[in-house]
């Protein structure tokens, strides 16, 4: 159904994750018709990601999205009703962004059919989300061995499992939510080899008690888990994966020794990064964020970054989860409409207040995991030679220490020009705070001080037409 209201300017929203959904919500409400751009055939983002039409009879919302299938619902119930009033594009890759000289910004864009078109804006919200942290070991490249997120899109998004018996190792709530969901879809995971150590999660008990609900349906996983007889190595660290004729077989070692637990698949991660490279394009300040061990884009509690007129929301901003990452895109939204001359009523002022309250609390349970949940930096050093740290090109850290020999590179760009290390498809998303580490440890400098690689587009490699009733 078409909608009569008109737009006083035109305002993009890059995400249609919990964050973007619910700033394109609070923009229509106000009147405006925002242009929501999404690079997936379904609202709903990583976390709440749909399964496709031919598929949607497998799983009920419950056995996809577990405890959070009511919140998932109210999203696609609130979507259904908010796509008739919205410029809604799926399937649409943003793949670069520049501040116009006469003021706005232009969005390039390329849909599923290999069509491109600009789009010229006033404001726009940034809720792109977040990607896979991996620290990369010998063998990572195996087939059969994914990133925690590409497991999960497997089974959320085809049904499919990534193996019977998985190997899950890393760091992070995702770990033990990932490998719960296998075991609730009929897999039984071989091993889950968690580099947080019990101490460490026990001293971070009183301040995840700021969102006890989540810190409780954690504990839950966890314990169903070893429930169901699934050894857990916490403090376990991998050193490498082999192919053998069993399968694979994941080797680690921990303070108290180590082992070795053989699967079908592997799965690895130690948390989450922000997808910022629009914000890089487009010049949003970053900042080394020691908690987090990495880049950062600057924003204010609302969500503003440093270019007026880009408000950054949800994990692309700061890894706070899908329940934070509504509030996020909901406050953004409403510093849009305040920056532009909306209009705000008493009501919407305590609206906004309230959701600021909210994002502390969030953000006092985010530090907690920070501080459980480290990613291994210290072990960057120790990654042997020939550990493939970029796969697109085929760079290891053999390859990355010679350069920093030979040539001396001053900053992480200067090694990326000597190596082609972040040249490739993901454009240094994977490598570059894993070159970035070695650069750092090679050269006795911190991470903060070899900075951080820049972004160019395109951000991701550019889809191709759909090529219908050709022959193989």
């Amino acid at each position: 159904m078409a909608s009569n209201k008109r737009p006083r300017f035109r305002v993009a929203v890059v995400g249609a994750g919990p964050a973007g959904l619910r700033a394109a919500q609070a923009l229509a409400d106000a009147g405006l018709v925002p242009t929501l751009i999404n690079e997936a055939p379904e609202p709903g983002g990583q976390i709440y990601r749909r399964p496709p039409h031919a598929l949607k009879n497998l799983q009920s919302p419950r056995e996809l999205y577990g405890q959070d299938w009511k919140r998932a619902a109210a999203l696609a119930e609130m979507f259904a009703e908010l796509e008739g009033g919205i410029d809604y594009r799926p399937e649409t890759l943003v793949w670069n962004a520049e501040v116009r000289p006469e003021g706005g910004f232009r969005l390039s864009l390329r849909n599923r059919a290999g069509t491109d078109e600009t789009l010229d804006v006033a404001a726009v919200v940034l809720a792109t989300g977040a990607m896979d942290r991996v620290l990369p070991v010998p063998g990572w490249t195996e087939p059969g061995v994914w990133s925690l997120g590409g497991a999960q899109v497997m089974l959320k998004a085809q049904a499919q499992l990534i193996g019977r018996q998985p190997v899950f190792a890393g760091s992070g709530p995702l770990l033990y939510l990932v490998a719960w969901q296998y075991a609730k879809a009929g897999g039984t995971p071989a091993a889950i080899i968690d580099s947080a150590t019990f101490s460490a999660k026990l001293r971070a008990v009183p301040a995840m008690l700021s969102r006890p609900r989540v810190m409780l349906r954690g504990s839950y996983m966890a314990a169903d888990l070893r429930r169901r007889g699934v050894p857990v190595f916490e403090g376990g660290h991998a050193e490498r994966i082999e192919t053998t004729d069993l399968g694979l077989v994941v080797h680690w070692s921990g303070k108290r020794g180590g082992g070795s637990a053989l699967g079908d698949a592997v799965a690895i991660g130690h948390g989450l990064k922000p997808e910022r490279q629009l914000a890089d394009l487009l010049g949003c300040q970053i900042a080394f964020d020691a908690g987090y061990g990495g880049w950062l884009a600057v924003v204010d509690p609302e969500g503003r970054s440093s270019v007026r007129g880009i408000y950054l929301a949800g994990d692309m901003a700061n890894i706070r989860g899908a329940h934070a990452a509504e509030t996020a895109g909901e406050l953004a939204a409403m510093a849009l409409l305040s920056d532009f001359g909306h209009e705000a009523s008493e009501q919407t002022g305590r609206r906004r207040g309230k959701l600021r309250h909210a994002l502390q609390r969030q953000d006092t349970f985010r530090s907690a995991m920070e501080r459980v949940f480290p990613f291994p930096h210290t072990r960057i050093a120790g990654l042997p030679d020939d550990t493939i740290v970029c796969r697109c090109e085929g760079v290891s850290a053999g390859d990355l220490r010679d350069a920093i020999t030979n040539w001396n590179p001053v900053g992480v760009n200067r090694l990326k020009a000597f190596t082609r290390c972040g040249m490739g498809r993901c454009q240094s998303r994977l490598c570059g705070g894993i070159a970035a580490g070695l650069l750092a440890a090679a050269t006795g400098q911190s991470v903060e001080a070899v900075g951080a690689v820049r972004g160019q587009a395109p951000v991701k490699p550019l889809p191709g037409p759909v090529l219908e009733g050709t022959e193989n």
